[in-house]
């Protein structure tokens, strides 16, 4: 049975990891001796980032104690402002929840219809082509002619115009 011979490593302010019973300088050193590098660790360690949130936390709170709050500004997008100012301007608020939820119950509801006959073996084909069917009579009816395309347009403008409540 082979015996092996250990000695404790030390590491030197070199970065380097040397056996206590070389000597640090490899010109001199015995073939048995070998010197290894330190292993470097990363730049940003966990260790690392985690010290740098609990530094801004502590800093935050000292913040806070003092009465020195840095005022941190959000900007809102401009779409939140704009349903911000017309919730605001809403003056029965219950009535348009209450419309809101049926129409998403209506919404949900009309789904499970439509699954439900899709799930039919026969009805989809059919409805598949009376939609085609009713999809080519209003293109030959309405947008053919320029003078039946202009009315279909401002019929849009008018139900657009009726619904929003613009002049």
């Amino acid at each position: 049975m082979a015996s092996t011979i250990s000695a404790p490593l030390s590491l030197f302010s070199s970065s380097v990891a040397v056996d206590s019973n070389c000597s640090r300088q490899s010109a001199n050193a015995p073939p048995s001796c070998v010197t290894l590098p330190a292993p470097s660790l990363p730049l940003h360690s966990h260790a690392a980032r985690t010290n740098a949130y609990y530094r801004k936390i502590t800093r935050n709170v000292v913040a806070m104690a003092t009465g020195e709050v840095e005022a941190e500004t959000v900007e809102t997008p401009e779409i939140v402002k704009t349903i911000q100012q017309t919730w605001d301007k809403v003056e029965d608020k219950y009535a348009v929840t209450g419309l809101a939820v049926a129409g998403v119950v209506a919404l949900w509801g009309s789904t499970g219809v439509i699954s439900a006959i899709d799930r039919l073996p026969l009805l989809p084909s059919v409805f598949e082509l009376v939609g085609i069917g009713y999809t080519g009579w209003f293109v030959y009816k309405n947008l053919i002619n320029s003078s039946d395309r202009d009315a279909v347009i401002q019929k849009i403008k008018d139900t657009y115009k009726d619904v929003t409540g613009t002049n």
